[in-house]
């Protein structure tokens, strides 16, 4: 005899079947069919959150860490637009979740009902797949449709919208639902490249004289870092990264030279322009790393799982490649295996001077007075963060110039990195870090969030205090809107607009939000508090006024050098 369920029931069971853990919201009357059924399903969490946004941003850093979906749910309405910027990001930077909006019975759906929105329409340009879903029986499908998208190809979020009367009612024979679903077991692979595509490739990479790997975001999310500096020792091939790529691989390893990006480093913009080949590997050479596509390039090798991503920009200097990179990565170093030698004793010259040129370029950037007081400087903050934080700490830098200054973190572990690039969406940082130490509540995770992006998700503090973990968030303090009143300084003959604050000691703000918190004004003092606080394991607020005149779009160490 079959038990009847409700459509919410079933939703949520797809959801546990599918691997997902964790579903961020805020509740409204339309989401709970489905809310009031995760209480009574093991395995499965409601985290509410302040805003909507938030709970878009933590599904968003959930699939950037694990590769597995979470979801964010919110009712209908303002409840589904709160969502849109947290959810454009993860779909700009590829990371998988579920959307789920609760809209109003079905009958009402495109009538002057309460909060009345079109789900589909306003959420369907930021996703890989939107649909209605407005009959229970329905419901296991569609999911299961949503859930191929998600996790095939270049992964991203999907978004199913539930009509209330579909969630509320019951199903009087609803749905097997497998405890695993089947289909968890072959998403995530990928395909290998073709034979011949692979031997015209080893072919070109032994001819080039200076050959470079420009990794982008698709090797943090085939989690390739292992097979790719694999190929890049056996042919002595340097390493650069997109901005949306910094953290695929430690920067520490020898042949890794940092970010290229509109704003990325003088040394590695030295590398990439001494090439005569280009390796795209997951790097859809967007507008961030070219610099709006006026970057000149020489010849490109382009590989990506996705087929549509290849030559899309720099087409007639493109060969594409269709192939997860770590095997493409793999199945070069055996393709060119009997000259890689020789391959790589030309380029050790060229190798040895860019390790040269690295440790100089490190040397500019050093903390030359490690006991200052006062408005301090960001790239000193940096410098001496790392210094203090754990070597698995996850850095996570918030939209504009933290973003920046996180060019001067060794990243000494990969997948120990995450940040908004493709929408840069302020607000990321602090829900991010809520979702890491879900992942892992002993890990360290380094906030590094500016005034500004803080003042838009300040409520999620509160989330934190709930939420706990080894998380300590430092706050780049200019009161100001510091990156883009920069380029106003820098373009604009020094006018600024719209962008300075007045004082907030978002120390104070954290202790009334259940979170200790304090004002820090000396390097030796954000040094003994960091440490402090992941030696405590638990969530900690430093504030830290910044000097307003280094300014990121003219340090020396960023700026490109003339040839």
């Amino acid at each position: 005899m079959t038990t009847s369920k409700t459509g919410g029931q079933v939703v949520v069971d797809m959801l546990t079947s599918l691997g997902v853990e964790y579903v961020f919201g805020v509740v409204g009357g339309q989401t709970l069919a489905i809310t009031d059924a995760i209480i009574d399903t093991p395995g499965i969490q409601l985290i509410h959150t302040r805003h909507e946004n938030a709970a878009a941003v933590m599904m968003d850093a959930y699939g950037r860490l694990t590769g597995k979906p979470a979801a964010c749910i919110s009712t209908t309405g303002p409840g589904a637009t709160n969502l849109l910027t947290g959810v454009g990001g993860a779909y700009r930077d590829s990371s998988p979740g579920f959307v789920i909006t609760c809209n109003n019975n079905g009958e009402n759906i495109h009538k002057d009902d309460a909060q009345n929105a079109d789900h589909v329409e306003l959420v369907k340009p930021l996703v890989k797949y939107s649909r209605l879903v407005a009959h229970a029986s329905s419901i296991k499908q569609a999911m299961e449709e949503a859930y191929v998208n998600a996790l095939t190809g270049n992964p991203g979020p999907v978004h199913l919208d539930f009509a209330r009367d579909t969630i509320e009612g019951r199903v009087e024979n609803p749905p097997t639902v497998p405890d695993v679903h089947p289909s968890r077991a072959w998403v995530t692979e990928r395909p290998s490249a073709n034979p011949a595509a692979l031997a015209r490739v080893a072919e070109r990479v032994l001819r080039a004289q200076r050959p470079v790997i420009w990794l982008g975001n698709g090797g943090n999310r085939a989690r390739a870092s292992e097979d790719v500096l694999a190929l890049a020792d056996a042919l002595g091939i340097p390493v650069v990264t997109t901005f949306n790529g910094i953290g695929s691989v430690p920067t520490t390893h020898p042949l890794v030279f940092g970010a290229v990006s509109r704003m990325g480093t003088a040394l590695s913009s030295d590398v990439i322009g001494d090439a005569d080949l280009v390796l795209a590997l997951g790097n859809s050479l967007n507008a961030v790393s070219t610099t709006r596509w006026r970057r000149a390039l020489p010849e490109i090798v382009q590989v990506d799982v996705d087929p549509t991503m290849i030559g899309r920009y720099y087409s007639e200097i493109t060969q594409g490649v269709v192939s997860d990179l770590g095997s493409f990565a793999r199945d070069l170093v055996t393709a060119t295996a009997g000259q890689a030698e020789r391959a790589k004793a030309g380029r050790a010259e060229w190798i040895a001077a860019l390790d040269k040129a690295r440790t100089q370029w490190w040397r500019e950037s050093d903390v030359v007075d490690g006991g200052a007081e006062g408005p301090l400087s960001p790239a000193d903050i940096v410098r001496s963060l790392r210094e203090v934080a754990p070597e698995d700490t996850l850095l996570i830098p918030d939209a504009g110039n933290p973003g920046v200054w996180s060019f001067l973190w060794e990243i000494q572990r990969p997948n120990s990195y995450i940040k908004p690039v493709g929408f840069g969406n302020m607000g990321f940082a602090l829900p991010s870090a809520i979702a890491a130490s879900l992942i892992d509540p002993q890990r360290p995770v380094l906030a590094l969030i500016g005034d500004g992006s803080l003042g838009m998700s300040l409520g999620e503090v509160e989330t934190l205090a709930r939420v706990g973990g080894n998380v300590c968030v430092v706050v780049l303090n200019d009161s100001s809107y510091g990156n883009i009143r920069q380029e106003q300084e820098l373009h604009f003959n020094g006018r600024t607009a719209g962008v300075d604050f007045g004082p907030v000691d978002f120390g104070m703000a954290a202790r009334a939000l259940g979170v200790p918190g304090e004002v820090v004004t000396s390097l030796p003092t954000l040094r003994r508090r960091v440490a402090d606080a992941f030696a405590a394991g638990t969530p900690v607020v430093l504030d830290v006024p910044i000097d307003r005149d280094v300014n990121a779009w003219t340090f020396p160490a960023f700026t490109a050098r003339e040839k």
